[in-house]
């Protein structure tokens, strides 16, 4: 049986309520999950998309890509990675040693970003491992959208949330970025194959719930999760307008 060290799997669904069907959604002469798949398929020794829409199926196989169908069912994008990680061992009659979830809807990620995050595996250790930015001073970090965490003295996380953590006692908020050094999260994910069918069967914990950031779930659960410090921002794609913001971009990536 051959062994993959990394498999990259991208999960892309149709029915998004703010923006339908954004994977196949043009920027330049390309989808967006074409670009998504262009980006990362160096950095990993399979990649695949994971959809439950056959015109995103379709999309993937026409510009040459590997896809399998999953559930519409899943709620997040590991429960799809899950799925999909069995299919592909199917089809391959291979065995992944890590899963890569890389976000279908950041058409400009580098690289660079892949490596940062599989650098995380170098202990065996490591069962879980995501990517961090540090936040310069002046940088927005109230934006509930955008998670932030905290990380202990082995760069592993202690918690994530939508709120400003920690909280800066005796100083005024605009200020707080020059006083501390914060962390946003960034939503790129890898696992060991045998703990992301753990993880998929835990139920929704109370911090998750609050929150609604999966990965509190996995440390209410006794998992810790590695992280490395990425120097690049992500560029998500979650609205029509982000989308034009996308096409602006275009030129200026390299």
């Amino acid at each position: 049986m051959r062994l993959y060290r990394f498999t990259g799997i991208i999960p892309a669904r149709y029915a998004s309520k703010r923006f339908p069907g954004k994977p196949l959604a043009l920027i330049g002469n390309k989808t967006m999950i074409q670009r998504v798949y262009e980006q990362v398929i160096s950095s990993v020794d399979l990649l695949y998309v994971a959809t439950d829409d056959r015109r995103i199926f379709d999309e993937v196989l026409k510009f040459g890509g590997k896809a399998v169908m999953t559930s519409p069912g899943h709620s997040s994008g590991t429960d799809r990675c899950a799925e999909a990680a069995v299919s592909i061992s199917e089809l391959t009659g291979g065995k992944t040693e890590i899963v890569i979830n890389i976000q279908g809807d950041e058409p400009f990620i580098r690289p660079g970003q892949i490596e940062e995050l599989k650098s995380c595996f170098a202990s065996d250790d490591v069962k879980i491992a995501t990517l961090v930015r540090a936040c310069p001073p002046g940088d927005d970090i109230f934006n509930p959208n955008q998670p932030k965490v905290i990380l202990d003295h082995e760069d592993y996380a202690i918690y994530f949330s939508r709120a400003v953590i920690p909280f800066v006692r005796d100083s005024e908020p605009g200020q707080w970025s020059h006083r501390h050094l914060f962390y946003k999260h960034v939503g790129l994910y890898a696992y060991r194959t045998e703990t992301l069918k753990i993880i998929t069967g835990l139920p929704a914990g109370k911090l998750e719930t609050a929150e609604s950031l999966e990965q509190n779930r996995w440390i209410e659960n006794g998992f810790r999760i590695k992280t490395a410090v990425t120097k690049y921002d992500s560029i998500s794609v979650d609205t029509p307008g982000d989308l034009e913001r996308a096409k602006d971009q275009l030129e200026n990536f390299s």
